[in-house]
């Protein structure tokens, strides 16, 4: 195994001797596979399964899509781990003098083998079996092409006769296949990633109609959702490869997940980058058409190695286990027993999803001083991690506890108030946030001004030592019962950029002249719409500098990285409890393996997974004190909203009838709810536009 620093000095020598000896994907035609195969034996190469090195044969494989080459690494590393204590063809191995190909087949006596990579430079196939299960070496007597989609194309091998046959136990077979599988997966996932990286700066510099394609609103929206895609690949194939470096028991249930992922992900991506590059890329002269035939193939491929165990909804099912966790801080994973613990011992009786508080609850949370307990000791916090900020948010949200409004007042208000807030305002706001009664509502969202804070028109004009307030604010939640209302105005309409004169008050909502309407949004919740007329207020009221709202503003919405965490929370509690449901009658919800159901529990799985992995690392680069996740945080809102509407429709498609029922669970509400995950706090469209710039798009 190697550290981070190791395996990045790996993936950066693969990428030399690729350059050197293959070229980029371009050469997939004709370059010299026999070559490299020597090459990379005499690099090493072929050692790193003697000392479990996983994550860095991933890293090879990620080089070697990314220059459309099908050398197979994977197989070496394979063949060696099923040959354990045949030291002498491990060791021929590991030299390149015994070049092996890894396939599955039904029959110990096959005497070929087809759609071989690399046949034409290999020695052997190892053949392995599953019934019974053993790992047969055989010489290629003979190869026959088979041209087609891969380039260089597959091969069809006549075998000999046995040189080595070993028997296999079912967790070794269990690896190997699934080893397979991540080499390919892993393989295909960075052939699409170049081509992505090939369509992001060509967007950058082709011109169409007088300006850069790339400020096109329809390609921002599709290099956007590719790079969503490639972003969580990244982080499932880590979860996956290290899993297997360390021995995890659902380390088969990790590689599962991300080859789903990639399944799909993969061929969307290049066909996006194809799109991109449109007529540019549609010649063989680009690397585009390689490494097209390059993800393809792989892609295809994996058919070869069938997981023994089953898919994703296969695994879930069956053997009655939930998502694999991710790995977190020791300070965290102790701090989660603690909060289960506790919730465990101080159950709630709101319901799952409801957005209420239990006031006896948050009393009690209070008490243990974790509201706020993040900020410093004069403030009454104790300088918590953000992890165990976001531990608290996740294991609330999943356990149904009625916390919402105490832990978003901490988040949206809180912080704010802390770092922007006068030292009155610190002294009368922050215990209200510490013991969960700071009852507000957010006044940003006008009727011109949504996802577009910028263009907001309510005005606060200045009179003596009071602002006079006019405007509407829509879609204030909580509008009814707040006491108070964080409130974004325009104290300055010339300012230039528009952001430049918003400034932010904390208003009473009893104050004269503000009237509040109410409406009742699709999943029940009241949202209002609140008039200001002639409102009133004092100097004091305001939070922040004068027109210096849009860095209150940004620091306030820097809180939902950390509220985020319980939207993937939520969407795994409601995975856990269909799952729940599923297993009392398998075969009349999800059916057999293979079913068009099961396969749309895989499909939300996997998703629901991909936002998970997202979040983490979206709070890892935040906790880094580098301004890290500012990439991770929109495309994890993105994937989870819309994550959330996908399983709401494929829980009522698996259940049936009887899953749009309230008495059934929370299935239908979570459906109706939704929504809200994709159009509140700025729509998916404007968030993919965000992405799109950050990754060097123009406007």
């Amino acid at each position: 195994m190697m550290v981070d620093k190791e395996l990045s000095d790996f993936k950066t020598m693969v990428a030399g001797v690729l350059a050197d000896q293959w070229g980029t994907a371009t050469s997939a035609e004709s370059g010299d596979l026999g070559k490299l195969w020597q090459v990379a034996a005499q690099q090493g190469w072929y050692e790193l399964a003697s000392s479990n090195a996983v994550g860095a044969v991933v890293a090879a494989m990620q080089e070697l899509g990314a220059v459309a080459c099908p050398l197979p690494l994977f197989d070496g590393f394979v063949a060696v781990r099923l040959l354990t204590g045949n030291d002498e063809v491990i060791a021929d191995i590991e030299r390149g003098a015994l070049r092996v190909l890894v396939t599955h087949q039904e029959e110990v006596s096959a005497p070929e083998a087809s759609y071989l990579e690399g046949a034409a430079h290999a020695s052997h196939v190892l053949a392995i079996t599953s019934d019974p299960a053993r790992a047969v070496l055989r010489p290629i007597t003979s190869v026959e092409p088979m041209p087609g989609l891969a380039q260089p194309p597959w091969s069809n091998a006549q075998l000999g006769e046995p040189v080595l046959s070993v028997a296999v136990d079912q967790s070794h077979l269990n690896e190997a296949m699934s080893l397979m599988r991540l080499g390919l997966a892993a393989r295909a996932m960075a052939a699409a990633r170049r081509a992505q990286e090939m369509a992001v700066e060509h967007a950058k510099v082709r011109h169409q109609f007088g300006r850069p394609i790339g400020s096109f609103g329809a390609v921002q929206q599709r290099i956007a959702s590719c790079h969503i895609d490639l972003g969580a690949g990244d982080h499932l194939l880590a979860e996956a490869w290290r899993g297997c470096e360390a021995g995890a028991e659902d380390a088969g249930l990790s590689v599962a997940i991300f080859t789903e992922h990639a399944c799909s992900a993969a061929p969307r991506v290049q066909f996006g980058a194809h799109h991109t590059l449109a007529a540019t890329g549609y010649f063989e002269e680009h690397e585009a058409p390689w490494l097209f035939r390059r993800v393809h193939a792989d892609i295809v491929r994996l058919a070869l190695y069938p997981s023994t165990q089953g898919d994703v909804a296969d695994q879930l099912v069956e053997l009655n286990v939930s998502l694999p966790a991710f790995a977190t801080t020791a300070v965290g994973d102790e701090f989660r027993g603690v909060v289960r613990e506790f919730l465990a011992a101080n159950p709630s009786h709101m319901g799952q999803l409801i957005l209420a508080d239990d006031h006896e609850l948050t009393a009690k949370v209070a008490e243990r001083g974790w509201l706020g307990f993040a900020w410093p000791l004069e403030h009454g916090g104790r300088e918590a991690t953000i992890a165990e900020q976001v531990i608290l948010n996740e294991e609330a949200t999943y356990h149904g506890a009625g916390l919402v409004k105490a832990l978003s007042s901490v988040t949206l208000l809180g912080n704010s108030i802390l770092w922007h807030g006068s030292p009155e305002q610190k002294h009368k706001f922050l215990p209200l946030v510490r013991q969960g009664k700071m009852r507000f509502c957010l006044g940003y969202s006008e009727p011109e001004a949504g996802s577009d804070l910028a263009s907001m028109k309510t005005s606060a004009v200045r009179d003596g030592g009071h602002w006079v307030i006019n405007g509407q604010k829509l879609w204030t939640t909580g509008g009814d019962t707040a006491d108070w209302v964080w409130l974004a105005v325009r104290t300055d309409p010339n300012a230039q950029p528009r952001h430049a004169g918003i400034t932010i008050f904390l208003v009473p909502m009893d104050t004269p002249g503000i009237t509040v309407q109410q409406h009742r949004a699709l999943s029940g919740e009241i949202s209002c719409s609140v008039f200001y007329d002639d409102v009133r207020i004092p100097d004091s009221a305001r939070v922040g500098e004068v027109n210096g709202g849009w860095a209150v503003i940004t620091d306030a919405l820097a809180g939902e990285r950390i509220t985020m965490g319980g939207i993937a929370a939520a969407l795994h509690r409601q995975l856990d409890d269909l799952l729940d449901l599923v297993r009392t009658d398998v075969a009349g919800t999800v059916g057999r393996r293979g079913s068009a159901r099961r396969k749309r529990l895989a499909t939300v799985a996997v998703a629901i997974q991909a936002t998970r992995a997202l979040v983490v690392a979206a709070i890892g680069a935040t906790g880094d004190g580098n301004g890290g996740g500012r990439l991770e945080a929109p495309m994890a809102g993105v994937l989870g909203g819309e994550t959330a509407e996908e399983f709401g429709e494929a829980a009522l498609d698996i259940l049936g009838p009887r899953g749009a029922l309230a008495d059934t669970g929370h299935f239908e509400y979570a459906l109706r709810l939704s929504v809200m995950y994709v159009v509140g706090g700025g729509t998916n469209d404007v968030q993919r536009g965000i992405i799109a710039r950050l990754v060097g798009l123009p406007r």
